[in-house]
């Protein structure tokens, strides 16, 4: 399915992503300018009805990547190999695969391409890795990794986005944090091309360059082919920052533009946990774009609460002028 198409079935079918129940005051509903983050991104509200929840015996939570899926669903991704099924009108789980390696065991999957023919290409951090699912979890194809990005990686550094650029012929996964040996800020990242067959081969490779102390927790392409890129942080005591950057390609290089530091948005009666500079802001992790609405990009994120008390599993509606 082309991306313009699949965009437009998934506005549709994601209308619940601008329909959000607002964990706050009824002033929620208030005029959208009220709602800026930034001169090009705002917040229409947000969502923790799936904190501390569970489907079918499985934790609802660890949700580190979103993706539109078939037949009005959301593909929503857990770290402890678990892809949940969200019905895209409510945005509760309504199906459950679970996910394993080749020998059965766990992955920490964290990045999440649901594509044209309906399988998923799941990435995780473990080796790292790309691998080709089933619609019922059974592992199709594995995809081929330059060796240097698992003997340089940082611990629990490794793939954490994955993103088909339009036209669905080039795949990217980027890295979390910089390989061993590179400059601190400088993240690396991978693409494959599909080949006549359909089967994806290594491709080039780019780098970005993340804010000091940052990682970069999501991408994901846009219609024209840029990437939104997400980067976050963490800091004992004073809580999250997340910033929403538009990359665009120039050589072998990503330049990056700030949309907008989240911080910076308006809380809408959200209430946090932990300390944070805005209670809004949590582990956010995923990132999906689901459509368009008078030419502004609409956009899912979803927050990691790595199934602590401490933090949430929460869901962000936002709109994006490029």
């Amino acid at each position: 399915m082309r991306l313009r198409t699949l965009l437009a079935t998934t506005a549709a079918a994601l209308a619940a992503a601008t329909c959000l129940t607002a964990a706050g005051p009824a002033g929620a509903q208030q005029n959208r300018a009220h709602h800026a983050c930034s001169t090009t991104v705002s917040i229409d509200r947000f969502s923790d009805a799936l904190d501390k929840t569970t489907y079918d015996g499985t934790y609802v939570g660890n949700l580190s990547a979103l993706a539109p899926d078939r037949h009005r669903t959301v593909a929503a991704l857990s770290d402890r190999s678990a892809l949940f099924r969200l019905d895209a009108r409510t945005l509760r789980p309504e199906g459950v695969i679970p996910l394993a390696d080749e020998n059965g065991a766990a992955l920490d999957s964290e990045g999440l391409v649901v594509d044209r023919d309906g399988t998923y290409l799941v990435s995780s951090e473990t080796e790292p890795s790309v691998r080709r699912y089933s619609r019922d979890g059974r592992i199709l194809d594995r995809l081929s990794v330059p060796e240097e990005l698992g003997t340089r990686a940082r611990t629990n550094g490794s793939f954490e986005g994955l993103t088909l650029l339009p036209g669905g012929r080039t795949l990217v996964a980027s890295m979390e944090y910089a390989l061993t040996g590179d400059p601190d800020d400088q993240v690396r990242l991978q693409t494959w091309r599909r080949t006549a067959h359909g089967d994806f081969r290594l491709g080039a490779q780019y780098t970005y360059t993340t804010d000091r102390g940052l990682g970069v927790t999501e991408v994901t392409a846009t219609p024209d082919g840029r990437l939104l890129v997400l980067e976050r942080g963490f800091t004992s005591g004073v809580g999250n920052t997340v910033r929403l950057y538009l990359a665009d390609r120039h050589g072998t290089t990503y330049d990056k533009t700030l949309l907008a530091d989240l911080a910076d948005c308006p809380s809408l009666g959200a209430t946090a946990k932990q300390p944070q500079p805005n209670p809004l802001l949590d582990n956010i992790e995923g990132m999906v774009v689901t459509g368009r609405d008078h030419g502004r990009l609409k956009v899912l994120l979803v927050s990691d609460d790595n199934q602590n008390a401490s933090q949430t599993t929460r869901l962000y509606a936002l709109r994006v002028r490029l």
